[in-house]
């Protein structure tokens, strides 16, 4: 007698097991477990980075030296803390921080009455975000390649900002949003890939690298809107 208690019949009336569905989909169990614990953890720092952006949106800006070293000090305290519970902690505590951060930016947007900028930044990183990682998530491929080009990019990116800021050119400074736009885009590709293919399986290394990829994201969109249309 055929054992049908594990099976699902399909539309030509076979039975496949779990094991079979989860090698048609071509993402391990894994995977799957750390990319459904990133999303979560990822929802819920954003979530708080909102909560912190809004709570300082009639504060002030902590200032670009304050930001550097609180961001690089919390991102290496996460690194350490990765498989302890007290990584998530600090996960909050980065997202949380880089919101509060965020929100003088903001609070100055709307208070200028151009609060439909701050809106299309997000809506336009939300759907970037959904489009890249389900590109990612449904064709599986794998982006690792994209390395060396993003450490490369990265370096690239880090001098053109500081000479900006030393030379305060607004075209440069334009410039430089645009390269980030499309570098947090790659990234974000690069993550996801990296999570469905083994490449990582720290799911608060994942979720971390995520938010700065759409905080990133967010942030040179809001420039490059406020430029265009010449609020900036």
């Amino acid at each position: 007698m055929e054992d049908r208690r594990f099976g699902v019949q399909n539309s030509q009336g076979a039975y496949s097991t779990p094991q079979t569905e989860r090698a048609t989909t071509g993402i391990s169990d894994d995977a799957m477990k750390v990319l459904r614990n990133t999303y979560m953890l990822l929802g819920m720092t954003l979530a708080f980075s909102a909560l912190t952006a809004f709570l300082n949106m009639n504060g002030t800006h902590p200032g670009f030296l304050i930001t550097i070293v609180g961001y690089i000090g919390l991102l290496f305290a996460t690194y350490k803390l990765k498989n302890s519970p007290w990584g998530i902690v600090t996960t909050f505590a980065l997202t949380g921080f880089m919101g509060y951060t965020l929100g003088p930016i903001i609070g100055a947007f709307v208070a200028a009455g151009a609060s439909s900028i701050v809106a299309q930044a997000l809506t336009l990183t939300a759907v970037a975000f959904v489009g890249l990682s389900a590109t990612a998530i449904i064709t599986k491929k794998d982006f690792s390649f994209m390395s060396s080009f993003l450490t490369a990019g990265a370096f690239v990116l880090i001098g053109a900002m500081l000479l900006s800021f030393l030379m305060e050119s607004s075209v440069l400074h334009l410039a430089v949003s645009a390269g980030f736009t499309i570098f947090a885009s790659i990234m974000i590709l690069f993550e996801t890939s990296q999570i469905i293919k083994g490449g990582e399986r720290n799911y608060v290394i994942a979720t971390v690298g995520l938010y700065v990829s759409i905080y990133n994201l967010f942030v040179s969109l809001l420039h490059l809107l406020s430029a265009f249309s010449g609020e900036d």
